[in-house]
């Protein structure tokens, strides 16, 4: 659970979309996250860690992730406004596409890549020599349950907070979440244009 818990462009997503949709809305977003998650652990048994690491698909990955994250931000900052009851109760918004945002901001997050290669593919490495395959899906097994069960917190705390908190505030933290998705989504950008011009 400790690996989900730092706040990072999926959470701000999973906050923003319960506060406006409900737990299921939320979830759905960390269930599309932790598929991308489960691609990058097979990638990374696969040995598929050397193309990942190429300069080329490095500054694609960090422009494409800064795309998603900007755009994810203004579309909040944009809907912060049109926050009414009506919203409050349903939702025009598809589980599906919950599921797609979380699933593309997670595929497309160098952190996220840079961790699975870096700290799952170095544990993988030792766990691989010095215990069976058992062992390894064991572990591996643990670190999908743990952010399966951290999304699910994540769920319910901002499906909790929308039936307490009033419009007012509500527009507040959409407005927060999507400048907090700019952020990251600037600092990836920042990254891309590091490796492509600066490297």
């Amino acid at each position: 659970m400790s690996l989900s818990a730092p706040i990072g462009p999926i959470n701000s997503a999973q906050l923003d979309r319960g506060i406006k949709h409900g737990f299921w809305h939320a979830w759905f977003i960390g269930l599309g996250a932790i598929t991308a998650d489960i691609i990058y652990m097979l990638l990374v048994y696969l040995g598929m860690i050397h193309l990942l690491n190429a300069p080329f698909v490095k500054a694609f990955l960090w422009m494409f992730g800064f795309f998603v994250l900007v755009y994810t931000g203004l579309e909040s900052i944009k809907n912060a406004g049109v926050i009414a009851q009506a919203e409050l109760r349903g939702s025009s918004n598809t589980l599906t596409n919950s599921f797609l945002t979380g699933f593309l901001m997670s595929l497309f997050n160098p952190i996220s890549i840079l961790f699975w290669l870096g700290i799952y593919g170095s544990i993988l490495a030792n766990v691989a020599e010095t215990y069976p395959v058992q062992q390894l899906l064991i572990y591996s097994g643990a670190i999908v349950l743990g952010v399966l069960l951290w999304d699910v917190t994540m769920a319910a705390a901002s499906s909790i907070f929308r039936r307490f908190l009033k419009s007012g505030v509500l527009k507040t933290i959409s407005w927060l979440s999507g400048l907090s998705l700019i952020g990251f989504g600037l600092y990836f950008g920042l990254q891309a244009l590091k490796l492509l011009f600066f490297h």
